[in-house]
Formats: structure tokens, C-alpha cells, sequence
């Protein structure tokens, strides 16, 4: 049975928001809210909650995970940045981006890239997120909350609620979200900025 909290997409209330934070502690899986789309969300070593994602999502073992993070404060402990990247980093966070990164050794394999060993950071620009993110005390593992035969991501609270009842043990409605997922930007190679995918994130800003 999928559990509800109905959460304040403004003022989060801090009792609903410990127990969402409970639910990922326990090795629960997540949907909940963005600034771009609703997402899916576990702790970063909940290795049954991801492979929970992956079969949900229907994921091939090429896909970039994503770390959901406060802020850059720790960003040295999972990913390896340049200060040229930093300076773009901290330009454009919290906001609609995902940047693609070196990751560090304290990033679980299983969440790296196989092949290019690299990590997705993502700083929100959401109160409920970035309660979450406080109440966790770190990075929370995300995956846009877009289901393998749907056209576009969910939106919609009563959607989300709808189709993922019984396949998460928490939904988050936080009241509706953007229908655009977040601009990805690697900078992984060290040669500048180059878009894997164009979202919510303006380029004109990254270029």
C-alpha cells in the first residue's frame, strides 16, 4: 500500500517531511515533487529501492543515475569539478539542471555510469526538495518520475498517485509540477559544456 502526504509545495510542514525522510531511510522508494517534473527517490546505498526504479522506469545498464543535492557544500565528496565548471556550477544551482560529472569513490558503483564512471548532481530549486534534503542530512538518489510508455513525465498529482499506486511506499503530493524535465549538461570530459539534453534549463545561459 503506497502511502500519501499531501505537503505544502511552499512551507513544507516539518512533521510531514521527517516522515517522508523516514520512508527513504528505511530503504523506501519515493515520488515526489520538483522544480521541473515529480520524481522518484531512494537513499544512495538502498540497493533493493533502485533496482525497485530501475524495473519500474524499465532501465538499460547505461543510464546516468542522479544525486539530488542541498547544494555545491558537497559536491567535492561525490563528483570531481574544475574550478572553470565550478564558477558554471554555481551560476546556474538550484535550477532546472543536471550536470554530468567525474564521479568520486564515495558514489556506490552501482549508481556511476558503467563505462565513463561519471555521476549526475542536481541542485533543486523546490522547498519540498530541499526539506527532504535538509531532514536526510545528504544527497537523496533521483530519477524523473517518467513512466516507460508515457509520452511525457508525470505532472499531475492524481496521476502520480494513480500509477504508482503499489509500485512506491511513498507519493508526495505537492500540488502540480512542470511538464519539461531538467536541461543535462556533462561536463565530464573536461573540454566545456556539452548538452545531453534540452529541458527546462535555458542553453543561452550555459553558452
Amino acid at each position: 500500500m503506497t502511502e500519501i502526504l499531501h505537503i505544502h509545495p511552499e512551507t513544507p510542514q516539518p512533521r510531514l517531511i521527517r516522515q517522508a525522510v523516514d520512508v527513504i531511510r528505511q530503504g523506501g522508494l519515493i515520488a515526489y515533487p520538483t522544480d521541473t517534473t515529480y520524481a522518484l527517490g531512494c537513499g544512495i546505498g538502498e540497493k533493493d529501492a533502485l533496482e525497485r526504479l530501475i524495473r519500474l522506469r524499465r532501465l538499460d545498464d547505461k543510464h546516468q543515475f542522479t544525486l539530488l543535492c542541498p547544494d555545491l557544500s558537497v559536491l567535492a565528496v561525490f563528483a570531481k569539478v574544475d574550478n572553470p565548471d565550478y564558477r558554471l556550477l554555481k551560476a546556474h544551482t538550484p535550477g532546472p539542471y543536471t550536470f554530468i560529472l567525474k564521479a568520486t569513490h564515495e558514489v556506490p558503483r552501482r549508481l556511476m555510469h558503467p563505462k565513463k564512471r561519471t555521476i549526475g548532481i542536481r541542485v533543486p530549486d523546490h522547498p519540498i526538495c530541499q526539506a527532504l534534503l535538509a531532514e536526510q542530512g545528504g544527497p537523496i538518489m533521483t530519477s524523473t518520475a517518467h513512466l516507460p510508455d508515457d509520452e511525457f513525465p508525470l505532472t499531475d498529482p492524481q496521476d502520480v498517485r494513480d500509477f504508482l499506486q503499489g509500485q512506491v511506499d511513498l507519493v508526495i503530493d505537492g500540488g502540480f509540477c512542470g511538464v519539461t524535465e531538467t536541461t543535462v549538461i556533462s561536463l565530464a570530459d573536461g573540454t566545456g559544456p556539452e548538452v545531453v539534453r534540452e529541458g527546462a534549463g535555458p542553453l543561452d545561459a550555459i553558452f
